[in-house]
C-alpha cells in the first residue's frame, strides 16, 4: 500500500479550517495542523476573546478539534512578523492617506510564505486552508458559495504557490461546512463566524490608529467642497475613507461624499455623488496567478472585496504595474485597496491601487 500523501492545514480555532482538516482525514490524507499565533493582546484571558484567528480560545479550540481528529497540531508564534507586515503597515498607511487591506496583506507577506515553507520542511505535498475559493487546473477560481467567496483576497498567489495548495471547502456552501463539522464530532461545529479585522479586537479603526500613530500625525483641518468653500472642520485625515458619506459632522443640503485627501494643506475634500466617481486607476505591485504579464486585456476588475466588479481595459505598464480604464465610472475607488482581475470565475491577478483619476 502506498503511503498516505501528508497534508499541513491551517487551523484557526474557526468551524471553516477545522471542517477542512476533517475533510481531508476522511479522504486519506495523513493531516497534520498547525495554528499560526499572529496578535494575542496580554488583556486577552483564556475564553474571554475569540474569533479573532489567534486569541488563546482559539488555540486551545484548534488543539482540541486535531485531538478529537486524531492528528498532531502545532503552533508557531508569528507575531512580529505580522506586527511588522500588516499591524504597522495599517497604521502607517492610514496615516498618509491611503486605505489598507490588512487581511490581503496577512496572505501576501505572513500566512502563505511560512506555511508552504513550514509545509516543506514537514515533507508535506500540500498545504490546506479554510479559504472559500476553488483550484482547478493550477488555477485559481471563486468558490462556489459567493456569500463566502475570499478568492479576492488570494489574487496574489502564483505559478510556485498554487500547485502546492487545497482549497477544500471551495465546493461547500456555509451550511453544508458547518454539517460536515458537525458529523465528524468537532466540538466547534457551531461556533460564530469571525467578522472582524482579527487585530482591531472589535473596535473602530480609528480608535486602534489613534492610539499608534505619533503625535500630530492626525490633525483637525478644514473641510472643503471641491470648489474650495470651506464648510467645516475634520477631526484627522486619517479618520476617512474615499466614498464616506456620514460622519462628516457638515450640512450642505445634499448628499456629500470624501472624493479627497490632501496632505500637504491637511484638508478634506467633499463633492458630490458624481465627484465621487472615478473613470480609471493605475495599480502597483501587481500578481499575475499565470505568471506572465500581458500587454492589454479585458477582464472584470473589484476594486473593494464586496464590490461586484466593473468590465475594464487592463493595460500593463511594467512587470508588475498597470492602468485600469474602467468601462462605467466607480464610485469610491480607494488608493491602498485592491483591485483583483476576474475572467469570469478564474482569478487572473491584482494589485494595489496607487493613483485614481475622475470621472
Amino acid at each position: 500500500m502506498s503511503a498516505k500523501k501528508r497534508v499541513v492545514v491551517a487551523m484557526s480555532g474557526g468551524v471553516d479550517s477545522s471542517a477542512a482538516a476533517a475533510l481531508l482525514c476522511a479522504q486519506g490524507f495523513e493531516v497534520v495542523g498547525i495554528t499560526l499565533r499572529l496578535w494575542a493582546p496580554s488583556s486577552w484571558n483564556d475564553g474571554e476573546k475569540f474569533g479573532s484567528c489567534c486569541s488563546p480560545k482559539d488555540i486551545a479550540d484548534a488543539k482540541e478539534v486535531c485531538r478529537k481528529l486524531g492528528i498532531p497540531h502545532y503552533t508557531m508564534n508569528m507575531e512580529e512578523r505580522f506586527k511588522e507586515y500588516v499591524v504597522d503597515n495599517f497604521v502607517n498607511e492610514y496615516a498618509v492617506g491611503r486605505t489598507p487591506n490588512p487581511c490581503v496583506r496577512c496572505n501576501a507577506f505572513v500566512k502563505f510564505d511560512t506555511l508552504l515553507n513550514y509545509a516543506t520542511a514537514m515533507n508535506a505535498e500540500y498545504l490546506a486552508t479554510g479559504h472559500y475559493a476553488k483550484i482547478e487546473g493550477g488555477r485559481l477560481y471563486k468558490a462556489k458559495d459567493a456569500a463566502k467567496d475570499q478568492s479576492y483576497f488570494l489574487h496574489m498567489l502564483g505559478r510556485r504557490e498554487i500547485p502546492r495548495l487545497m482549497f477544500p471547502l471551495g465546493d461547500m456552501v456555509k451550511d453544508q461546512v458547518r454539517a460536515a463539522a458537525s458529523d465528524a464530532g468537532l466540538p466547534n461545529a457551531c461556533k460564530a463566524d469571525s467578522q472582524d479585522v482579527c487585530f482591531l479586537e472589535g473596535r473602530n479603526y480609528r480608535e486602534f490608529i489613534k492610539e499608534r500613530m505619533p503625535e500630530g500625525t492626525a490633525v483637525k483641518g478644514l473641510i472643503k467642497n471641491s470648489e474650495g468653500t470651506i464648510i467645516g472642520e475634520h477631526e484627522g485625515l486619517p479618520f476617512y475613507t474615499i466614498g464616506q458619506r456620514g460622519g462628516l459632522g457638515i450640512s450642505t443640503g445634499s448628499r456629500a461624499f470624501v472624493i479627497k485627501k490632501e496632505l500637504e494643506s491637511n484638508t478634506l475634500v467633499v463633492g458630490s455623488a458624481d465627484e465621487n466617481l472615478f473613470s480609471s486607476c493605475r495599480v502597483k505591485s501587481v500578481k499575475w496567478c499565470s505568471g506572465m504579464a500581458p500587454d492589454t486585456m479585458r477582464a472584470n476588475v473589484k476594486i473593494r472585496y464586496r464590490h461586484p466588479g466593473v468590465e475594464s481595459e487592463i493595460i500593463s505598464s511594467g512587470s508588475d504595474d498597470a492602468q485600469i480604464r474602467f468601462d462605467v465610472p466607480q464610485s469610491a475607488v480607494s488608493i491602498g485597496q485592491s483591485a483583483v482581475f476576474y475572467d469570469g470565475d478564474q482569478v487572473l491577478g491584482g494589485g494595489v491601487i496607487e493613483d485614481v483619476c475622475p470621472a
